[in-house]
């Protein structure tokens, strides 16, 4: 879609570059998004591909994602064989709304800065106890937890100019075993409800991330297995204005796909504790 609003396109911002940002900016990244609906109040975007925040790193503490990295060089990445929960990468890729043809140019950093309930790579991000890097407008950087990025439906914690730049992932994260549970109405559909748990290799403890059900991302921490019947209760003690409410599914259809989903996922990682 044009965008006839906007009358400058930055091509090479400042090395800085959110230093002359202004009323009306918007950063470009993958585009996919922003050119997809009105956008009345930008005048003017600023390109962000030029500086190369597209890396997809292991280093000795993990795994990290430049925020450029698009969808389809996440999904197409080897991980170690010793990082069992780098699987969910793929599986959250699957995840989006989206053809493989847009896969080439979305983002991680714009499918998280948009903070949708149903962002596949919130999901993965939170269900990962990952950490967002974030650089503010006069080049000072903030290191917050996933779990706080995203505070409502298409809401963060980002200030006005400020950018994701980096996501990073701990080894202790990807040693981790998992499971997951997604519901959509359709096959290829926006996810009714994603979630994920992980558990430490030799433990038997659990968190399970419930995300696309609720506005914001929920993580429910166990040190050891619950029962069936406390899960469902932790569930229930949920505040009934996260849960979301979309064409997808209601707040009451969403609450019982996360129990039903959670004491399937506690069933199968309790296999390797009996």
């Amino acid at each position: 879609m044009d965008i006839n609003t906007v009358t400058e396109v930055v091509r090479r911002p400042a090395e800085i570059p959110g230093s002359d940002w202004r009323s009306g900016d918007a950063w470009l990244a993958g585009g996919t998004w922003l050119f997809s609906d009105r956008q009345p109040d930008i005048r003017r975007l600023i390109d962000l591909v030029p500086l190369g925040w597209d890396d997809l790193s292991v280093t000795d503490s993990g795994l990290e994602i430049g925020a450029m990295c698009t969808i389809r060089d996440l999904y197409d990445f080897s991980a170690p064989a010793q990082w069992p929960a780098a699987s969910l990468l793929p599986i959250s890729c699957e995840a989006f709304l989206a053809s493989f043809k847009v896969w080439n140019s979305a983002t991680v950093g714009g499918n998280i800065c948009m903070s949708l309930p149903a962002g596949p790579m919130i999901t993965m991000t939170v269900a990962l106890d990952a950490t967002y890097t974030l650089q503010d407008t006069d080049g000072s950087q903030r290191t917050v937890d996933a779990a706080d990025f995203v505070t409502g439906n298409h809401t963060n914690i980002l200030r006005p100019g400020e950018l994701l730049q980096r996501v990073s992932i701990r080894l202790d994260a990807l040693r981790r075993r998992h499971a997951h549970r997604r519901f959509t109405l359709t096959q290829l559909g926006r996810s009714t409800i994603f979630m994920v748990a992980t558990q430490s290799p030799d433990g038997s403890d659990l968190a399970l991330t419930i995300t696309a059900a609720t506005t914001r991302p929920v993580t429910l921490a166990f040190d050891t297995m619950p029962d069936a019947e406390a899960l469902t209760r932790r569930i229930d003690e949920l505040d009934d204005a996260l849960w979301f409410a979309d064409p997808n599914g209601t707040p009451a259809h969403r609450r019982h796909l996360a129990k039903h989903f959670a004491e399937e996922i506690r069933a199968e990682l309790s296999i390797g504790d009996s």
